[in-house]
């Protein structure tokens, strides 16, 4: 049963700090008085007392007070735990996109199931991983075209693929023209 609310607290913003519910992250922010912190609905910290506990709307009415963020859940941190975690995979591809990547290295690195980052990581940026992978090495592999004078079998080397012919089909796929023809067609 839910405590006896004050007038303050809509039910439903209650239940969804007891529930940790993230369907609610965005939508309000709760502070607690006794310990000076504020929190997204979704963060699993201990229930505060409700007597305690102060509704805000947005971050930039927290501001003007003196609550300070809670470490465990970062509610400053605008973007929601799957986001963050998805951006993680995504700065980790950026860095890595040379090296031969698999949705279950992924995964692991992300410390994930490769079901849930695939259908994570296309939720939140239209693509698969292998899909973000290509896409990446591509637009590295158009960058060598233009600016360097390495083969296109470096350059494959480069971004990832050792495969020559699979590179050149890849690459055609995605511009409509060989490297040798984009190279041709458009270096400075």
């Amino acid at each position: 049963m839910v405590e006896k609310l004050n007038n303050l607290i809509p039910e439903d913003y209650w239940r969804a700090i007891v529930e940790n519910d993230s369907s609610y992250d965005g939508v309000f922010f709760y502070a607690v008085k006794s310990t000076g912190i504020f929190c997204r609905p979704s963060c699993k910290s201990r229930v505060p007392n409700i007597e305690n506990v102060l509704i805000f709307k947005n971050l930039d009415k927290i501001h003007t007070t003196n609550f300070r963020p809670c470490k465990r859940c970062k509610p400053h941190n605008l973007l929601l735990p799957e986001e963050e975690w998805i951006q993680q995979i995504v700065e980790w591809i950026m860095q890595n996109y040379h090296k031969q990547l698999t949705l279950e290295k992924l995964a692991q690195i992300g410390h994930g199931s490769p079901y849930h980052l695939q259908r994570t990581f296309k939720r939140l940026t239209g693509m698969s991983p292998l899909e973000y992978i290509q896409h990446v090495r591509m637009n590295k592999a158009i960058y060598y075209l233009l600016y360097t004078n390495k083969s296109i079998t470096d350059i494959g080397i480069e971004i990832g693929i050792f495969n020559t012919s699979y590179f050149s089909t890849l690459f055609k796929k995605k511009t409509k023209l060989s490297p040798v023809n984009y190279r041709v067609k458009y270096q400075k």
